[in-house]
């Protein structure tokens, strides 16, 4: 069964854009209509992050929510089959200098974002770098194998170098043993698991454990912390704009650089909404 949808994914990822997001408008009211696609969960995230939004105001972000969702999968699926030319042309990064200047001082960086736009594509960052910088996409390993597999090449397409979690520090300690320098791309709103619910802030209105893996090898190689914003110009086209966190988190007190990310997160969510994933279970736990 999962060869099949391998296949399924890979022909798909031939087709082009335009018959892609005809496709994508045919899912969404599958999905949102008849399949109802967590739809509870979705509505009790969205009206307890914006409990000041009327209902009328919801169901708006909640559609252009699930457009967007189905978007994200032809554009995931894409990334197969499209050259650098068109990678570049669809995923443009404003202001790069900002992560070069501190690989010009010698520093490697980490990059901290979220489920917001297309984190997929921000893979294509290695085509924006030089090539002897190595460029660390974390992921969890999938249980199927050959789905891990299918995603582990669509993540590398451009260059990028995908490490389970659970190995980053071992990577980043290789390539500093050998004078290697380093880009390190960080998801910072997954959820903790039980064992790690040892950090919490309020985030969207809501009491929420926050993971601080980002904060700590940020602050164990004193790494200048890079925040990654995604605007979606229009369907099929983003700009990426590196906002700069801090530099020197040895500085800070501890706790602080992961409410400073996370808080940069909110503001984005709140400035468009439709764009995170709402259909995550994103505050399963509580402080009790």
């Amino acid at each position: 069964m999962n060869y099949l949808l391998y296949a399924f994914l890979w022909i798909l990822g031939l087709w082009p854009l335009w018959m892609l997001y005809v496709f994508s408008d045919i899912c969404y009211y599958l999905i949102y209509y008849l399949l109802r696609y967590r739809r509870k969960v979705v509505r009790m995230n969205l009206r307890r992050a914006f409990p000041e939004k009327s209902i009328e105001e919801i169901v708006e972000i909640e559609k252009k929510y699930y457009r967007h969702l189905c978007d994200l999968f032809v554009e995931m699926y894409k990334m197969w089959h499209m050259s650098e030319k068109q990678i570049r042309k669809r995923c443009h990064f404003v202001n790069p200098e900002v992560i070069q200047d501190c690989l010009e001082q010698g520093k490697s960086v980490v990059v901290v974002l979220g489920h917001y736009g297309n984190w997929e594509w921000m893979s294509s960052y290695s085509l924006w770098m030089p090539r002897n910088i190595d460029f660390f996409t974390l992921y969890k390993p999938l249980h199927s194998r050959v789905i891990d597999k299918m995603m582990f090449h669509l993540r590398s397409r451009f260059g990028a170098k995908p490490i389970p979690k659970n190995d980053v520090l071992r990577w980043i300690v290789k390539d500093r043993r050998e004078g290697r320098q380093f880009l390190a791309a960080f998801i910072g709103d997954q959820t903790p698991n039980k064992n790690n619910l040892n950090f919490w802030m309020e985030f969207l209105n809501q009491d929420t454990a926050v993971l601080v893996g980002t904060e700590k090898i940020a602050r164990k190689y004193n790494l200048p912390v890079v925040s990654l914003k995604m605007v979606k110009v229009r369907r099929g086209y983003y700009e990426v704009r590196f906002v700069n966190v801090c530099s020197d988190p040895v500085s800070l007190e501890e706790g602080e650089l992961t409410r400073r990310h996370t808080r940069l997160l909110e503001q984005y969510i709140r400035e468009v909404p439709e764009l995170w994933l709402w259909s995550h279970r994103r505050w399963k736990h509580t402080r009790e």
